[in-house]
């Protein structure tokens, strides 16, 4: 299984695309609140290059991007790739 870290938040509707997207493709991720949690916020900035939009996706370690950037990956079949 691949090491998934989702960065999101509360009432975010890219947040719910992304893990819905992420779920119907049957893997397990770890999600982080950035909007409760101050000390994983300041590590998705550094580990994404101070990006503060939610979601923040990595996926083994890579810096995937926002939502649209997952879908983006689902859309050129090029997720299935790193989810394996």
């Amino acid at each position: 299984m691949p090491d998934i870290i989702v960065y999101s938040g509360p009432h975010c509707p890219y947040c719910v695309k992304a893990k819905n997207l992420l779920t119907m493709k049957g893997v397990a991720f770890t999600e982080y609140n950035v909007k409760e949690d101050t000390a994983r916020f300041e590590e998705m900035l550094a580990k994404s290059n101070g990006r503060k939009t939610i979601p923040q996706i990595f996926i083994n370690g890579q810096h995937i991007g926002g939502c649209d950037d997952l879908h983006a990956l689902h859309d050129a079949g090029k997720l299935d790739a790193l989810l394996t």
